[in-house]
């Protein structure tokens, strides 16, 4: 089976374990956040993902859009478990798993957006 460019990427691979992480920490959320916390952090979560597969059949500036719009994703996700945090819908272990995972993830698009732009020079 041939690879899309894209899942050759590390950040597309952490991007989609960060998803299972995600999903097994949204099954903890009371019921009544099902179609409001739950479901803004799985829509940002798996547009992380989603993005970074758009934007690469794209060209460099348009790529480094989609890869913006990723950043930006993974900062909505850190505002969703900073919330569940604070309504104890998940543990401080859980919380910091997630940021670390969430800062591991805008690193790698921070140096895929910079090689974008500098390969399009």
């Amino acid at each position: 089976m041939e690879l899309y460019n894209f899942e050759k990427l590390d950040v597309y691979k952490k991007s989609l374990d960060f998803i299972d992480f995600v999903y097994s920490i949204i099954e903890l959320f009371p019921q009544e956040e099902k179609y409001n916390l739950s479901s803004q952090l799985r829509r940002a979560t798996t547009s992380i993902a989603l993005n970074i597969a758009e934007g690469a059949g794209e060209n460099k500036k348009v790529f480094n859009r989609y890869v913006r719009i990723s950043q930006g994703s993974a900062r909505e996700c850190l505002v969703c478990f900073e919330i569940a945090l604070k309504r104890e819908y998940i543990s401080d272990e859980k919380y910091l798993i997630a940021r670390k995972d969430i800062g591991d993830i805008t690193k790698m698009l921070v140096g895929l957006s910079k090689y974008l732009l500098n390969s399009n020079n």
